[in-house]
């Protein structure tokens, strides 16, 4: 892809013996949403830390806006990950002595935003995720799909360019999980965010713009029919 904003290339992670990935490539413009598929142990995951920064690949380059990720030192990646890019896990990963709107409120708090105006800035998107209701609760009071909604919240708080969704419905029943997507999809695409989704089940994968698949640690587009 020309002028894609996220890309990896030749990218090669070993842990011990064991290799996830093995030459994987992919490309993501702005604004795209696409679904990285694969079974268990395929790679997708670890394609995704590699794309964020969180791991560094053994070989080949991952670049964000003309950025090489892996010749970055840990405190500006670590800055980019916090303003720039934001995280959406399986199991939300939500904070459990803080409320609601608190966690949501985190990533403004940790680049330096005042509490009053970060916190205002937080119970916004939960208004637009419908979940204004918990912003005193804590994640302990709430449902796991209330819980991904508040995450959803807190990934985009910071307006960031890529947001990564890690198995996102991933402890949900189907209809809560469809009613979570519904919501993350829609916001991201009033903000422009591209959307790294990582999942093994097609129902979400069709939010996608289009879809990956991971196998034995490559990559392949699929096409669209």
């Amino acid at each position: 892809m020309t002028g894609a904003l996220l890309e990896a290339k030749g990218v090669v992670k070993a842990f011990g013996p064991t290799a996830a990935l093995a030459g994987a490539d992919l490309a993501i413009g702005a604004g795209e949403v696409v679904a990285v598929m694969g079974p268990s142990g395929s790679g997708k995951s670890t394609l995704l830390h590699c794309l964020a920064g969180i791991i560094a690949p053994d070989s080949g380059t991952v670049t964000y806006d003309g950025r090489d990720l892996g010749g970055m030192a840990d405190v500006p990646r670590s800055a980019l990950r916090r303003t720039e890019f934001g995280f959406v896990f399986q199991f939300g990963q939500l904070v459990p002595e803080l409320t609601c709107v608190e966690n949501v409120a985190l990533p403004l708090r940790l680049d330096g935003r005042r509490r009053r105006k970060a916190e205002a800035q937080a119970r916004e998107w939960l208004v637009r995720l419908e979940v204004e209701e918990l912003a005193d609760k804590r994640p302990g009071e709430v449902s796991g799909g209330q819980g991904q909604r508040v995450a959803i919240a807190r990934a985009l708080v910071s307006g960031p360019r890529v947001i990564f969704a890690d198995e996102p419905t991933g402890a949900l029943d189907s209809f809560t999980g469809e009613r979570v997507m519904d919501l993350m999809t829609q916001a991201v695409r009033d903000t422009g965010a591209a959307v790294v989704l990582v999942t093994h089940e097609a129902r979400v994968a069709a939010y996608a713009d289009r879809e990956v698949v991971v196998r034995d640690g490559r990559t392949r587009e699929v096409a669209l029919a």
